[in-house]
């Protein structure tokens, strides 16, 4: 398994207040989660009516394709009319099967010798 982020930094371009803010961001939110399926959220710069910072993430099998969603997430967010994209940065993450596993991760809870299901019941 493969988690991949985008953090996305922009500036909002005619944004006079919170509410204008909010209205541009919401709409970038929503856009992004209907079209590539990844959860977003507004990380960072809350308070400030010029700019946002927002997280994306994605889960997949292979870091192939984390890499591809969030390209694309990232081709969009470069193309909106009221914000400028000003910085990027993606982290694609291996975790336990699927990928290198990762020390104290979940997977130390699970027996994975029998294929990760803990069927004692």
């Amino acid at each position: 398994m493969f988690v991949g982020v985008l953090r996305l930094s922009f500036s909002i371009v005619g944004a006079s207040s919170l509410k204008d803010k909010r209205r541009v961001v919401r709409s970038f939110k929503e856009r992004v989660v209907n079209k590539y399926r990844v959860s977003v959220a507004e990380v960072g710069e809350l308070d400030n009516h010029r700019f946002a910072w927002i997280g994306v993430a994605v889960v997949a099998n292979e870091a192939a394709h984390c890499d591809s969603v969030l390209s694309d997430v990232a081709a969009t967010a470069s193309n909106l009319p009221d914000a400028i994209l000003n910085d990027r940065a993606t982290e694609i993450i291996p975790f336990g099967h699927g990928g290198a596993q990762i020390a104290g991760g979940i997977e130390k809870h699970f027996d994975l010798s029998s294929g990760g299901h803990d069927d004692d019941d």
